[in-house]
This record gives structure tokens, sequence and C-alpha cells, in this order.
């Protein structure tokens, strides 16, 4: 393989520390994301009122409560969507009781343009839900789960300590390609805490990127094929059993979320 060939966004195959940089800048930092007072009223005894930016994992941590349990309170399921200004579940229902908290909808179109024209009383929403594979068929890719498990942290894109997502998983569990493809590097991600990295080139416009590998197995310029494995799964910075993976557009990050399957 030439390893001074670029691939999509100007990066060269031969600079695997740069690619890293680029791709995955910061992910590595566990610092939650930053949140903005909205001037939401204060959260009832027993409630934490969502702020932008959220995610029901941080949550679950600062709470110390179990992600599992906190959704189950909040009769949340995948991808767990929360939106500013919800008031969630912390505390155990009382006598068992599935109560659900208030929640806000999602607003577009002329509805929303007429609440913000209101007396200031809009209240922003968080991020939009994500429709699982809403943007696989534009690609032109076949896209699968890279591993199966549960998504731990999902993306932001405004946050570049999360441009993908991380899924937990069993150690040594395989790594699997997303979509067909060439591995463009497969080795030492040369950063602290990324371990083993393998990343394919799907098309001229697509890239993944998989990291914290126990080992890789793919090579660099071997063509690999959807659900092929790349690598066995290792541990993130903390210890945890987990893939970090990543999707990539003409070079910049973009939600993985929308290019899976709902189903894996």
């Amino acid at each position: 393989m030439n390893r001074g060939r670029r691939l999509n966004g100007g990066i060269a195959a031969g600079t695997p520390v740069l690619l890293l940089a680029m791709v995955l800048a910061g992910c590595g930092a566990r610092g939650l994301a930053p949140v903005v007072d909205r001037g939401y009223g204060p959260a009832p005894p027993g409630y934490y009122r969502v702020r932008p930016g959220d995610t029901l994992s941080e949550i679950a941590e600062r709470k110390r409560i179990r992600m599992s349990r906190l959704a189950a309170w909040n009769e949340l399921g995948p991808p767990y969507p929360l939106y500013a200004g919800d008031l969630l579940r912390v505390a155990p229902p009382p006598g068992g009781a599935r109560n659900r908290p208030e929640r806000r909808a999602a607003v577009s179109g002329t509805t929303a343009k007429k609440r913000r024209q209101g007396a200031g009383s809009t209240k922003a929403v968080a991020r939009s839900a994500v429709k699982p594979g809403s943007a696989a068929s534009a690609s032109g890719l076949d896209w699968a789960w890279p591993v199966s498990g549960r998504v731990v942290q999902r993306y932001h894109a405004s946050d570049r300590t999360r441009q993908g997502i991380r899924i937990a998983a069993t150690t040594g569990a395989p790594v699997l390609a997303a979509a067909d493809g060439t591995v463009a590097y497969s080795g030492s991600s040369g950063l602290a805490g990324y371990g083993n990295l393998i990343i394919v080139k799907h098309s001229p416009r697509y890239l993944s990127a998989y990291g914290f590998n126990r080992r890789v197995i793919a090579r660099e310029g071997e063509r690999v094929r959807r659900g092929q494995q790349l690598a066995e799964v290792g541990q993130s910075a903390d210890g945890q059993p987990m893939l970090h993976f990543e999707i990539r557009r003409d070079g910049a990050t973009v939600d993985p979320l929308l290019f899976l399957p709902a189903t894996r």
C-alpha cells in the first residue's frame, strides 16, 4: 500500500498519528459535555431537569445510578433520546410504580417559529432524536454494527470529545467491518489511551475508525467485507471493555447512528 496516498478529508495514510488526531481528536477526554442553564425551573424532589448536552449515561454516572435502572424508571429505550427541559426521574418510583415524567416534544416548522416568537417561553431542544439508519441509503453503502452491545456514549457534533460512539462489549469479542472497504491503517494509534486502531476506507467519501482494540487482525491494504473480523475488543482508558467507533464523510465526522441499522 502506498503509505503516502491521500484519504478522504486530505489525510495521508502514512501519518497515522495525524490521522487519528483529526478523526478522533479529544475523544479520550472524560469531562462531561458542557451544559447551559436556559432558565428552567427547579426540578421537584426525585427528578432531574435535563439540560442541553446531557446524555442518559452521564446523568446516571453523576447520580450514581445504573443506566439500565434509570432508563427503566423513565421508560426510555435505545437510543435514549433526551430533550432540554425534560424531567427525568432519578429516585425509585413510589411503590415500584412506573411514573413517566413530563416530556417535551421536539417542534419544527411553523409551530417552532410561533413558539420562538412567544414571550421567551420556548425551551431549546438539546438535540433531535436520531432515526437509526436514516442516512444509510444516501451513502450508497450497506452498513452493519461493528460489535453487538449497548451504546454507552453517543455522538455530539459540537463536542470535540464525542466525535463517535462507544459501544460496550466483552473483551476479546470480534470487531467487525461496518461495510465493505479497504483497510487504510492497522496498528498502534500512537496516541495514549486509544491502543490499537483500524481505519477502513469504504469509498471516496466514507471511512470508518475502530479504536480501543486489544488486537488487530486485518492488515493494511487488505480488502474486507461487511461483517468480516478486523480486530478484538479491548478496553478504554478507564479500563472499561468497549469499542470506539466513528464514521467520517468527506473528512468530517457524522453520527454513526444515522447509518447503522435499527436492529443488530
